[in-house]
């Protein structure tokens, strides 16, 4: 299951999915875009409406997909907002919505995944956070502070998983910054030139000189996903073309 899953890193995570074969649910507060994106990925995708801050419709939807695919084996909390605005002009309508989609969503998704796939004994969380949860940025101080608490809340997760014999691991993505539709809603809410300002200095930053592809997140996320990263659990994955290098 792939939450956010309409669009941008979370269509990318889902396609690579699919592309090794998994059958995926994909769910998003946008049906149009995810019902259009469960068709485009062809038989072995589901669309689900899904707020992620709603306990009660975490419980709905992966009851749904247990009931559809058998099992629940992988989870990607990828569902995330973004408002470029400093802590001066923040409103607090905006930072309590900000930490209740992109901390609150996942510890909710995580927790009623660990319930799942506990008695199955195996299982991966994989969750979203960012390089904004390492370092600081003026402009983002409601995702800096989920981003951040996602990444210390996947530790938490991970050794309590671990300790308790689950067989569930818990990592987390630290993508930089990447070409999706979420950087380019965000900078859609400046001028245009202080949009183009914000991403020539963010190039500048990047020693490889150009933003992610979605793709290159999503190769990430297959990885911890997998079978291949059995040892690997409470880490931070960063993909960010050497930013915070």
């Amino acid at each position: 299951m792939v939450t956010g899953g309409a669009r941008g890193l979370g269509l990318a995570a889902a396609e690579a999915l699919i592309a090794e074969g998994a059958r995926v649910v994909i769910t998003d507060l946008d049906r149009a875009a995810g019902e259009q994106a469960a068709a485009r990925l062809g038989a072995n995708a589901v669309f689900m409406s899904q707020n992620v801050t709603d306990a009660a419709q975490w419980e709905t939807v992966l009851d749904a997909t247990i009931a559809r695919f058998g099992s629940l084996d992988v989870l990607v909390n990828n569902a995330g907002i973004a408002d470029i605005v400093d802590v001066e002009q923040i409103s607090l309508a905006t930072w309590q919505r900000t930490l209740d989609i992109n901390l609150s969503g996942v510890f909710l998704g995580t927790q009623a995944a660990i319930a799942r796939m506990k008695k199955d004994r195996r299982g991966s969380i994989v969750n979203i956070a960012s390089i904004e949860g390492i370092l600081g940025e003026a402009v983002l101080p409601a995702y800096n502070a989920a981003k951040g608490g996602v990444r210390i809340f996947t530790r938490s997760a991970a050794i309590h998983c671990a300790r308790s014999g689950t067989g569930i691991r818990v990592n987390a993505v630290c993508p930089g910054f990447a070409d999706t539709q979420m950087v380019s809603g965000a900078l859609a809410t400046l001028t245009p030139d202080a949009a183009q300002a914000f991403a020539q200095k963010t190039l500048e930053r990047i020693p490889m000189g150009r933003f992610a592809l979605p793709s290159e997140i999503a190769a990430a996320v297959l990885f911890l996903a997998s079978d291949e990263s059995s040892y690997v659990t409470g880490s931070d994955l960063v993909v960010d073309g050497g930013m915070t290098a």
